[in-house]
């Protein structure tokens, strides 16, 4: 059996930090079973789905470095629902129901108040067919929903083991509004089935979903329904709730505004939360080959910013310049010395923006910070003439050494200060 996973955003927002690591998962997990990894834009809400939205998915999806070998919208197979809804009607497992959302909220509250679950009662199911007659002859549209088998529904969960969970302990899904637009739930299981998707791997705030998905599944197929792995949700660094309205943790915003790295979000990401170790990536393929759903942790990860920060100046260190070459000629111009100017400051970055203040140290003007004119007008008069090379600094500070009788920091850091105007950086033989 060749495994297939999917991707399935709905196009109405940033894609946040939490999306992007179930698209990881997916993704590493088809790769390292050598399986297809599917993109689906859930865009059936066409009041809050976007073209920019998508666009913004498929570029934030790229630029993570997700090939994604099929591609589709649920909003080009409405005939298809049509079709799957027509088979569930015929059966008898789809019914129609008349409740307005008031009176199904005033139920809801209702069953609360007298310490009952909030689960549909099924009351459209009493109703005659003269009373559904009545109710569409005066203006009402029915919602449709499923009528779930008050049976367990057992599967073996790739990340959590054995799961149960009793038909009876959730609603009967809505599969159709009053509008005629047709439900995630529904629509999921449909696109699942046609793409044969063989493993849905996503997190764990869908496990109830799963229980009323795999019934709908064996209703419309007699193909076997696909394997699920549930993972916890992500946590901010404090334990709360992470949002993608937050636009600080958007892919968009983590990329444009902090300047982080693609792999040092992937590198994150792919072992928070997991038995790996945490340690800078520069490409996918390594992630993929150790990646296992094995590993996968039962506790709630916490995602930190400050750690993401921090992964991200270790990739930059051990980013060649090939890698970085395009977007450091953006950031300082296309120079002959930028390669060497690379290799002698990567080490002291956190982004790649950073470049730019140190090539002003090496190239441009800056303000330097004299604490003793008197001591570093000595020091020039003991500068070896150009060209200087890695063996310069040296004899030139060994010569000031000799000739002041300085040492120490009480040496290095007046010229450090003088010749860059800042307290710390790259290596000063490399810099000079």
């Amino acid at each position: 059996m060749s495994i297939a996973v999917r991707f399935a955003p709905s196009p109405t927002g940033l894609l946040h930090i939490g999306n992007i690591r179930a698209a990881l998962f997916n993704y590493l997990f088809a790769k390292s079973n050598g399986g297809s990894f599917m993109l689906r834009m859930d865009d059936t809400d066409q009041e809050r789905s976007t073209q920019e939205f998508s666009d913004g998915i498929k570029r934030d999806l790229s630029w993570l470095g997700y090939k994604w070998d099929r591609f589709a919208r649920q909003s080009e197979r409405m005939d298809r629902y049509a079709e799957a809804m027509e088979q569930l009607k015929a059966s008898g497992r789809a019914y129609p129901c008349f409740e307005t959302q008031a009176e199904l909220d005033l139920k809801r509250k209702t069953q609360l108040g007298r310490g009952l679950p909030p689960v549909y009662d099924r009351s459209a199911l009493k109703l005659s067919g003269s009373d559904r007659e009545r109710l569409l002859a005066s203006g009402h549209k029915p919602h449709w929903r499923f009528m779930l088998d008050h049976k367990n529904v057992v599967w073996n969960d790739g990340v959590q083991g054995q799961k149960s969970l009793a038909g009876s302990s959730v609603s009967d899904p809505v599969l159709v509004r009053e509008d005629g637009v047709p439900l995630y739930t529904f629509c999921s299981v449909v696109d699942d089935i046609d793409f044969k998707i063989t493993h849905i791997i996503r997190g764990e705030d869908h496990v109830t979903n799963t229980a009323a998905q795999i019934q709908i599944w064996e209703a419309i197929t007699q193909l076997p329904p696909p394997s699920f792995a549930h993972f916890p949700l992500l946590v901010s660094s404090t334990g709360a709730e992470m949002s993608k309205r937050l636009g600080t943790l958007s892919i968009k915003g983590i990329r444009d505004d902090l300047k982080i790295e693609a792999m040092a979000i992937n590198s994150l990401l792919a072992r928070l939360g997991t038995s790996s170790p945490i340690t800078p990536q520069l490409d996918l393929d390594k992630l993929a080959n150790e990646f296992s759903l094995d590993k996968i942790s039962h506790a709630t990860p916490k995602f930190d910013l400050e750690e993401l920060k921090h992964l991200n100046a270790k990739i930059l260190h051990q980013t060649p310049f090939e890698s970085v070459q395009t977007r450091l000629n953006d950031i300082i111009g296309n120079n002959p010395e930028n390669e060497a100017f690379w290799n002698a400051v990567r080490s002291n970055l956190m982004t790649i923006e950073d470049a730019s203040q140190l090539w002003q140290i090496a190239h441009g003007n800056i303000k330097p910070d004299i604490q003793d004119r008197a001591f570093i007008d000595e020091a020039l008069n003991l500068l070896p003439a150009e060209p200087w090379d890695q063996e310069t600094w040296k004899q030139w500070t060994d010569a000031i050494k000799l000739k002041t009788g300085r040492k120490g920091k009480d040496l290095f850091m007046g010229l450090r200060l003088a010749l860059t105007g800042i307290d710390h950086g790259p290596e000063m033989k490399t810099l000079l």
